[in-house]
């Protein structure tokens, strides 16, 4: 389960920051190249992406 939420919390950085840029008008060449609300979508996928990597590798108590 930790496998799969770190993976797709990466995708989720990634992606948004790819969304982050073309809405602040960094990468070019897509209609949403300069699109503010891209680029606030954007952010918020990067943010979900980083609390779901550290809530999957978080530190787990140990039963014994």
């Amino acid at each position: 389960m930790r496998i799969c939420v770190s993976i797709a919390s990466v995708v989720l950085v990634l992606l948004g920051g790819i969304w982050l840029l073309q809405g602040m008008n960094v990468m070019l060449g897509s209609p949403m190249s300069g699109q503010m609300r891209w680029a606030v979508r954007g952010g918020i996928l990067v943010i979900a992406g980083i609390v779901g990597l550290l809530y999957a590798n978080r530190k787990r108590k140990s039963a014994a």
